[in-house]
């Protein structure tokens, strides 16, 4: 399988207006806060940031694994920022955020996977910004229960835990992930009171079928999950797992229809969706199903 070069007329777009770009970049260098948008190479980083929005990202820009399609870095780590959570918490307010993302690196290295941090960041925000919908993508936390439960007692609004792709590739796309671990958590989030929304997100071209993707769609359904996305899987570079495919944004309407028929409350699927890409505007979708 060999990295693709050339991409398809669906996937180039003109570059986003600058809008409030610099005043986000500021922001997040005065308060030594890290984004997903950056670390992870978001393509649509210049519309959010533009839009003055980000998706925070929690525990340093650093993982403790080496999942073959991710941007962010492996390296030295660091003991959590004790004053990250009150500083996202301030950069929420001075953007004047509605709703808020906040996503996590994978820390193996710590007990508790970085729970009690994630819920402590949620805690602040709902202090400084008692009116923001709050939505976490977190790691498997090891598959501890006790971590998992720390995350929901802070009571986020949404619980996103990304499948990213189908079992067949865990092995060379997630190596240190289990297929089976991450739908429990999300059953185990959806069993949870107060019930928060339940989310996750496949990635498409990494060398799945459709047919494999649709069963893996069904597995979280029965898992209870509520809201889907569905995105084109694009290279950070030729070091990482290659693109088997483009999928056609017809392919990705079909699916959407298969979802909706699936029963998922909310579904995002193109080629430049990500998991925190338009993420109130699909929370409040979800609710109104």
């Amino acid at each position: 399988m060999a990295l693709i070069d050339r991409k398809p007329k669906w996937l180039i777009r003109k570059l986003p207006d600058a809008g409030k770009t610099e005043m986000v970049y500021e922001l997040l260098s005065d308060l030594g806060l890290h984004t997903v948008c950056q670390e992870a190479e978001c393509p649509n980083q210049g519309e959010c940031y533009g839009k003055g929005t980000a998706t925070f990202l929690l525990l340093g820009p650093l993982c403790t694994r080496n999942c073959t399609f991710c941007a962010v870095g492996n390296g030295r780590l660091t003991p959590p920022d004790a004053r990250e959570p009150s500083n996202v918490a301030a950069a929420v307010q001075r953007l004047q955020l509605r709703y808020c993302v906040l996503t996590m690196v994978t820390r193996d290295d710590l007990t508790d996977g970085g729970a009690d941090h994630v819920s402590e960041t949620i805690g602040a925000i709902r202090n400084a910004c008692p009116a923001t919908r709050i939505e976490v993508l977190i790691s498997d936390l090891g598959g501890s229960g006790a971590a998992l439960n720390r995350v929901l007692s802070a009571r986020p609004d949404v619980l996103n835990h990304n499948l990213e792709t189908i079992p067949r590739l865990y092995p060379s796309v997630r190596p240190a992930a289990v297929y089976d671990r991450s739908l429990k958590l999300l059953e185990t989030a959806g069993n949870y009171g107060p019930r928060p929304v339940t989310k996750s997100g496949l990635m498409l071209g990494v060398g799945e079928n459709e047919a494999e993707v649709l069963a893996a769609m069904q597995d979280l359904r029965s898992s209870g999950c509520d809201v889907l996305t569905l995105g084109q899987y694009l290279a950070p570079s030729r070091k990482h797992h290659p693109v088997d495919r483009y999928v056609p944004p017809a392919e990705f309407d079909r699916l959407a229809q298969a979802a909706e028929g699936m029963g998922f409350k909310g579904v995002a699927s193109g080629p430049y969706v990500r998991s925190s890409y338009n993420a109130e505007a699909l929370y409040q979708k979800s609710r109104l199903s």
